[in-house]
C-alpha cells in the first residue's frame, strides 16, 4: 500500500470538508437561477441569502453593510481596490499578495519591519501626504505574520482614508471582526478553510462608494454582474460557519509548527524562521536551509512524498524570490533557500515527523554534495 501524501501547503489551498462536499453535490443536481422567480430560482435564492449570511456572520460584517460573491480572492482585492470611487493615492505594504500588488501597481508602499509587521510610524508619515485607500492584509499568506489591523485604521481613518484588509489568509486561523477593527472593505476566500476553489467574498462596510467593474445584469446589487456559482457560494458559507466553530482549536498547530522549526534548526544552526518574533497564525513557518535552493527543496520533498511551498502558490507555479523577504530585508541569497510550510485542521504528529525526516535527509545529500565538490 502506497504511503499517504502529506499535505503542508494549506496556505494555497485546502482540502473540501466531506459535508461541503455533498452540499454542492446536491445543488448541483438542482436547476434554478437565483434570478429567476419561479420556485426552483427563488430555492437558489435562499440558498445564496442563507450562505451570505453565513459569511457575513463570521467576518463581522458592519450592520448595513454588503457581502458580494466573487470569483476569487483576485477579483475580490481588484474590485475593492480598482473599484473604489475615492479621489487620492492608494498606499499598500509592502508584503501584499500579488492580486493586491497587481491591483494597484503604482501605490506608495507602506515598509515592514525585519519581522514583518507593517512600520506604523512610517505609515504615519505617508499619511501626512493624503490618501484615499489604505491596503494591509491580516495575516502574510507566506510568513503568517499578523499584522497590527486596529492600529491601521485608527491612524487611517484619522487621515480621512478608507481601508481595505486582504483578510484571506486569516479566516478560519485566527480572529477577525471587521466592525470591531472598523475595517471599511475586507475580502475573504472559500478555500483557505476547507470550502471551494473558485468563489470568495469582498465585504463592504456601510457607505463606501465602490462601483461594479462587471457590468451586466445587475447580480450582487449591482456590485458584480454575472449569474451566482449557487453550488460554490453554498459551500462557501458551510466552511466559513465550520471554520468558525472549530477556531478554538486551531491553535493546537502553534505547538507542531514550533516542533518543526526548533528541530529543523537543531539538524543546521543556519536555518532561520522568518518572522517568527511576531505574533502569526498558527499554522505557517517560513524557513530557510542556507545553501540549498528553495525550488531543490520543493521537488525533493515532493519526491518523498510531501507538498509544500517556495512562497506563494499563486505565481503560475513558477519559484521566484520572495518579495515578501525581500521587503523585510532578508538578503537574495537566503530569500532563494526559504520554503513556505503551512499546516492544516488535519495535520498530525506522524506528517511533522515525516517532513522533519525528509528535510534531514536532504540537508545530508547537499552537505556531501557540497563536500565532494569542495574536495
Amino acid at each position: 500500500m502506497p504511503t499517504p501524501f502529506v499535505f503542508l501547503d494549506h496556505n494555497a489551498t485546502t482540502p473540501l470538508r466531506p459535508a461541503v462536499i455533498a452540499a454542492m453535490v446536491e445543488v448541483m443536481g438542482e436547476a434554478g437561477n437565483p434570478s429567476s422567480v419561479h420556485a426552483q430560482g427563488r430555492a437558489a435564492r435562499r440558498r445564496v441569502e442563507t450562505a451570505r449570511r453565513q459569511v457575513a456572520a463570521a467576518i463581522g460584517l458592519p450592520a448595513g453593510g454588503e457581502i458580494v460573491f466573487t470569483s476569487g480572492g483576485t477579483e475580490a482585492n481588484h474590485l475593492a481596490l480598482r473599484g473604489l470611487k475615492a479621489a487620492g493615492p492608494v498606499l499598500r505594504s509592502a508584503i501584499e499578495h500579488d492580486s493586491v500588488r497587481a491591483a494597484v501597481p503604482d501605490a506608495a508602499l507602506i515598509p515592514v519591519t525585519a519581522d514583518g509587521v507593517v512600520d506604523l510610524q512610517a505609515l504615519k508619515r505617508l499619511l501626512a501626504d493624503g490618501a484615499a485607500l489604505v491596503s494591509v492584509m491580516a495575516a502574510n499568506n507566506e510568513t503568517g505574520v499578523l499584522q497590527p489591523i486596529a492600529e491601521v485604521v485608527r491612524l487611517a481613518h484619522a487621515a480621512g482614508a478608507l481601508v481595505h484588509c486582504d483578510a484571506i489568509q486569516i479566516m478560519g486561523k485566527a480572529p477577525f471582526d471587521m466592525a470591531a477593527l472598523g475595517v471599511d472593505l475586507a475580502t475573504v476566500s472559500a478555500h483557505k478553510f476547507g470550502g471551494p476553489q473558485g468563489v470568495a467574498a469582498l465585504a463592504i462596510a456601510p457607505k463606501v462608494p465602490l462601483a461594479a467593474l462587471q457590468t451586466g445584469g445587475g447580480q450582487e446589487k449591482g456590485y458584480r454582474a454575472g449569474t451566482e456559482n449557487v453550488a460554490g457560494i453554498v459551500g462557501f458559507g458551510l466552511a466559513i460557519a465550520a471554520a468558525m466553530a472549530e477556531l478554538d482549536a486551531y491553535g493546537r498547530l502553534a505547538a507542531l509548527r514550533d516542533r518543526i522549526a526548533e528541530r529543523l534548526s537543531a539538524l543546521d544552526p543556519g536555518a532561520v524562521a522568518f518572522g517568527a518574533a511576531a505574533p502569526r497564525v498558527a499554522n505557517t513557518l517560513s524557513i530557510a536551509m542556507p545553501g540549498v535552493k528553495a525550488e531543490t527543496q520543493v521537488m525533493a520533498l515532493d519526491l518523498a512524498g510531501i507538498g509544500v511551498s517556495a512562497g506563494s502558490a499563486c505565481s503560475s507555479g513558477k519559484v521566484r524570490t520572495s518579495h515578501v523577504l525581500t521587503a523585510m530585508g532578508v538578503a537574495p541569497e537566503l530569500a532563494a533557500t526559504a520554503i513556505r510550510i503551512s499546516l492544516g485542521r488535519d495535520t498530525t504528529a506522524d506528517d511533522v515527523e515525516r517532513l522533519i525526516e525528509a528535510w534531514a535527509a536532504l540537508r545530508a545529500r547537499s552537505r556531501q554534495r557540497a563536500g565532494r565538490s569542495a574536495a
